[in-house]
């Protein structure tokens, strides 16, 4: 595979870059409109065909001996306003095959990823983009900028069993649970990391998710890193 892949294939207007920045990480930068929302085509054509091609490239590594490996997902690069501002809600509400058909089998995979999981969150989090980074395995995120929030009280949208299982199985009270989903707190970064849900703050957020991801990415050697998960953080089945 020759990198940077823009994704979806072949698309004249590319919605995310995939790189390979070194041998042992792969980074998907988010670029799609200016807040990355979750559509389907987004998860079904990006994030599922990101994760295809990092999954293979990384198995292929491993057939002579186990390789190390992460994986970083982040809002564009050069802005600081939004990691994703979640599901386009308008589309997404009338549509009872996407939880069930789309973003579920989407996020069952990534929670069990084979390999340790990074979300950068250069910007805001908001609803399904939030949850996107409570289901990866580390976070960092930018000091001072950005909000992490399960709004969907504010909006009147429900939260499907999915979000609640993940919620449930990655807040660690039911304190947090009850302010981040029934009250739509806004949380900052200094908030999230002194609740032990952001490891690291930084300002300089990708070198930063790029040094928490060397360090964590010798554990993906064993090949044992997504099963451990299963057994330990599937809180669900799509």
């Amino acid at each position: 595979m020759l990198y940077p892949v823009t994704l979806p294939l072949s698309s004249p207007t590319p919605l995310a870059t995939l790189h390979h920045t070194s041998s042992e990480i792969w980074e998907l930068e988010m670029h799609s409109g200016f807040d990355n929302r979750l559509t389907t085509t987004f998860i079904l054509n990006v994030l599922n065909v990101a994760l295809d091609i990092v999954e293979k490239d990384w198995r292929a590594s491993t057939k002579q001996a186990g390789a190390p490996g992460a994986f970083i997902i982040s809002g564009k690069h050069d802005q600081t306003k939004f990691f994703s501002n979640g599901f386009d809600f308008d589309t997404v509400a009338g549509d009872t095959s996407f939880l069930p058909g789309v973003f579920n089998p989407f996020l069952a995979r990534y929670l069990t990823f084979p390999i340790p999981t990074v979300a950068a969150m250069n910007g805001h989090a908001f609803a399904a983009g939030f949850l996107l980074a409570l289901a990866s395995d580390y976070r960092v995120m930018t000091s001072g900028r950005g909000w992490g929030c399960m709004n969907e009280i504010q909006f009147g949208a429900p939260l499907p069993a999915s979000f609640a299982a993940v919620l449930d199985y990655k807040l660690s009270s039911p304190n947090l649970i009850r302010s981040a989903a029934l009250e739509g707190t806004r949380f900052t970064a200094e908030d999230l990391h002194a609740l032990g849900i952001v490891d690291v703050i930084a300002e300089d957020i990708i070198p930063a998710a790029r040094s928490l991801a060397k360090l964590r990415a010798p554990l993906a050697k064993t090949g044992v890193w997504g099963l451990m998960k299963v057994g330990t953080s599937t809180p669900f089945h799509p």
